[in-house]
């Protein structure tokens, strides 16, 4: 019993539709009017980590507003560590949450886990699509490759030293897609630049960003792109007392170094769980759905402060090259043996 309410925890924070099996699903009680609740979990990165579980948060607050607190409660419990990730499923589940989402792909497994046990739990997972997706999680996956290959094209047209960096947090196909989507933009804007990468193997050390930050700036590096969560932070930190350019992540991220932010790749992960949990709300939710976020449905895109520090020369030129991917003539890279085919 304890391990089937863990399951149903654990995704509940989705928004469940009417198409689970039985008549008392979640997803017909939120079709009827009746108040909802959705809970989120967030990763290691804890929900203030001016990334995507903190988008994913202001997505949830934003819905609450809209719909009204008298139609839905939305919370969220912090994951500290890997194995907090079932235990916070399991609390939501005894709590009766209707939908339950988890942020991030390091909540994959404990998610579709709770899921089998649960066919009557409707969760949601951030960053992840299942090789056989389960009936009753809805995946939010977002074409971040795109953005990135924007977001390098700027770094390359502005990088003075010719060496441009990039720091992901754990090495994996939804940081793959940042890597690589960078690499290419640099090499089709610059192709005399180069780009030093290093994984941090962290989400949460801003020291440790800091560190590896000042050391790719020792070597050159002038412009940096931290994937990595809290502790991409910290590398961005490193880049304002530097004095040097920085892009951020998942998120508009210019308020942490103004003067020093060329542009942001975002994921706009909160419109896309404020639309979920919507359809969920309005009893208009199917479970077991993958939502894809492209450029060309505005899933991902660069922030809007981007022309605070970029030239206009440079934004035109970028402008041009996201309408050749939204035309299909450019198909960015996921991974490296897409970009070695990208470069031939």
């Amino acid at each position: 019993m304890k391990f089937k309410k863990l399951v149903s925890l654990s995704l509940t924070v989705i928004i469940s539709a009417g198409v689970l099996v039985g008549c008392g699903s979640k997803a017909d009680s939120s079709s009827k009017g009746e108040k909802i609740t959705v809970g989120m979990i967030t990763d290691v990165g804890g929900v203030h980590d001016e990334s995507f579980n903190q988008s994913s948060w202001e997505g949830l607050q934003a819905i609450q507003k809209e719909l009204g607190e008298d139609k839905i409660e939305v919370k969220y419990l912090e994951s500290k560590q890997d194995s907090d990730y079932t235990p916070n499923i399991e609390q939501y589940v005894d709590e009766d949450t209707d939908l339950i989402i988890g942020v991030g792909y390091k909540l994959a497994d404990a998610l579709e886990t709770a899921a089998k046990h649960y066919e009557d739990q409707e969760f949601a997972i951030i960053d992840h699509v299942y090789e056989k997706q389960p009936e009753n999680i809805t995946s939010l996956s977002f074409e971040s490759n795109e953005s990135s290959f924007l977001a390098g094209l700027i770094a390359g047209k502005s990088t003075k030293t010719n060496k441009v960096a990039f720091i992901g947090g754990q090495e994996s196909p939804v940081i793959s897609k940042f890597e690589y989507g960078f690499k290419a933009g640099v090499q089709v804007a610059n192709p005399d630049a180069e780009v030093l990468v290093q994984y941090s193997n962290s989400y949460s050390d801003q020291a440790l960003g800091k560190s590896i930050a000042n050391s790719m700036i020792s070597k050159g590096a002038d412009v940096i792109f931290p994937c990595a969560g809290a502790c991409g932070t910290g590398a961005i930190e490193a880049v304002k007392e530097a004095n040097k350019m920085a892009v951020g992540v998942d998120r508009d991220q210019s308020d942490l170094a103004p003067n020093n932010m060329l542009t942001s790749a975002m994921k706009n992960i909160d419109v896309a769980v404020a639309n979920l949990v919507r359809d969920f709300a309005n009893g208009n939710y199917k479970g077991g759905e993958i939502k894809n976020g492209t450029l060309e449905n505005d899933g991902v895109g660069l922030a809007p402060t981007t022309d605070k520090n970029v030239s206009k020369e440079i934004l035109e030129y970028v402008k041009e090259q996201a309408q050749q991917i939204k035309d299909g003539k450019i198909d960015v890279p996921n991974n490296e043996e897409e970009l070695k085919s990208f470069n031939k």
